[in-house]
């Protein structure tokens, strides 16, 4: 058999390496771990803080759209209202204009009617007039003044009189 000499456990030097690597853990840890920690931690907290905005920019945006959608709808509705009324309005004036175009149209037709009126009463009486002239002059001539002229005429717008 051979021998394992090459191969021997030193107690010793195994305590030594776990003592050397607990005192490295050690101060890897005070002067590394809880430096890097920290960073890691403020990074956390900052991206944390980040999100935190985020969601109250992202809120903030939602109901700034929901308001100007509501403005929006509201605005729409105000011009429908708008628009609505002003077509009332004009389609009432439209409708005014026209009443008074027919009434102004009316009374011009009657005002004609009465300037017709009028004017064939006074070619009737002009008429009456000229023809009492003439029998006047015609019976006058005829009757070589039996009877006067204011006479005659009387007789005449008599007989005029009655005819109508």
């Amino acid at each position: 058999m051979q021998s394992l000499d090459v191969i021997s456990v030193n107690v010793w030097a195994i305590l030594a390496s776990l003592a050397n690597l607990l005192i490295l853990t050690c101060i890897l840890k005070k002067f590394l771990f809880k430096p890097v920690k920290k960073i890691v931690d403020s990074r956390r907290a900052a991206i944390d803080e980040d999100y935190a905005q985020a969601k109250i920019a992202r809120d903030e945006a939602e109901q700034t759209r929901r308001n100007y959608d509501e403005a929006m709808a509201a605005a729409k509705i105000t011009g429908d209202q708008i628009i609505a009324d002003a077509s009332r309005t004009a389609e009432y004036r439209s409708h005014e204009i026209v009443a008074q175009a027919r009434e102004k149209a009316s009374e011009i037709r009657r005002q004609a009617e009465q300037d017709a009126i009028l004017e064939r009463k006074k070619a009737e009486d002009e008429m009456k007039h000229e023809i009492a002239d003439v029998s006047t002059q015609l019976t006058g001539k005829l009757l070589q003044r039996e009877i006067n002229e204011e006479d005659h005429r009387k007789l005449i717008d008599s007989f005029l009189n009655d005819l109508d």
